[in-house]
């Protein structure tokens, strides 16, 4: 998903509303094993896909352009090296901030243009990775909108003077805007099948594969007050919309006859509201490296081994 939740957050920062004083540690402890995987499996790899993919600020930005934001430690590259890729065989064009658009036009970053992602498929690709649709529903514009909103709630009080608990959740489901989110993922969907044949028709020969987004947020509100500046009821509409979007994901995949890897079953308990050496996605205020609301070196680790057990 788009980078540009960071700017977001700055804002607020400097607004005084959420904090006063930041400190980001870049000590990113890790005891995920992962997942062994002995023979190398027939390349070459492409990987595509938004900021999930690309890995924005776990480690320092790896090719071009830079504004990509990709990372050597994200799970593509993890995939790659573990199935014993190398070279040619495995290329990575994932851009932080893609929509399906970006995957068959250039897309202009602050640094840097990425050419289509399609453009790097051929007939020789046998493996492809997909992550993308975060935002073609403006998910990231959306967690902004939400946080400034918490912001707001907590500073009235968290429910003390005000009954409204999900003030972010009820503006986007009034008047005009009802239903958005909804028409943008069935939007996204449609976009992902036509993108999907395209794949097939470049790389006949290739093994496809859809990777959803893992879980940003905890089934509990309550257990993210802290880490998060979110009102109890728009946690719980956050979540249901990011499951909303993968459910379209999962039934695109279907319906397109390609594979579709969960990596939101096996991170619920790692979402962003859990303990700094447990948590694969970085709250708000990040504690381990990465962009905020993004994934760190454990998440990319965990969607990896959920890549490799699918290609397996």
């Amino acid at each position: 998903m788009k980078t540009s939740v960071q700017a977001g957050v700055a804002g607020l920062l400097a607004c005084g509303t959420l904090l006063t004083v930041v400190l980001v540690t870049r000590d990113g402890d890790d005891n995920h094993a992962g997942v062994t995987y002995s023979a190398p499996s027939e390349g070459p790899y492409v990987a595509l896909g938004d900021s999930y993919t690309a890995g924005p600020g776990i480690t320092d930005p790896t090719g071009t352009p830079a504004g990509c934001d990709r990372s050597a430690g994200n799970y593509p590259a993890l995939v790659a090296a573990e199935l014993g890729l190398k070279g040619g065989k495995f290329r990575d064009v994932s851009c932080s901030g893609a929509t399906t658009s970006d995957l068959t036009a250039s897309q202009h970053t602050d640094n840097g243009t990425n050419p289509p992602q399609l453009r790097a498929l051929s007939s020789d690709t046998r493996l492809v990775t997909v992550g993308i649709g975060g935002n073609d529903i403006g998910f990231s514009k959306l967690i902004k909108r939400c946080l400034a909103m918490g912001a707001l709630y907590q500073l009235t009080g968290s429910g003390k003077y005000f009954t409204e608990d999900a003030p972010c959740a009820r503006q986007a489901n009034s008047g005009s805007a009802s239903d958005a989110v909804e028409k943008k993922i069935t939007t996204a969907g449609n976009r992902l099948t036509r993108i999907l044949t395209e794949v097939k028709r470049r790389a006949p020969e290739a093994r496809v594969y859809i990777v959803s987004y893992p879980a940003i947020l905890p089934a509990d509100s309550a257990d993210c007050g802290r880490e998060m500046s979110l009102a109890p009821g728009d946690v719980t509409f956050l979540r249901e919309k990011e499951q909303d979007l993968n459910t379209a994901l999962r039934q695109r995949a279907s319906e397109a006859g390609v594979s579709y890897v969960d990596t939101y079953a096996p991170s619920t308990d790692h979402n962003a509201c859990t303990a700094k050496n447990t948590r694969w996605i970085e709250p708000l205020v990040t504690e381990n490296p990465a962009a905020p609301v993004h994934p760190n070196a454990r998440g990319e680790r965990g969607m990896a081994d959920a890549v490799l057990r699918a290609v397996k």
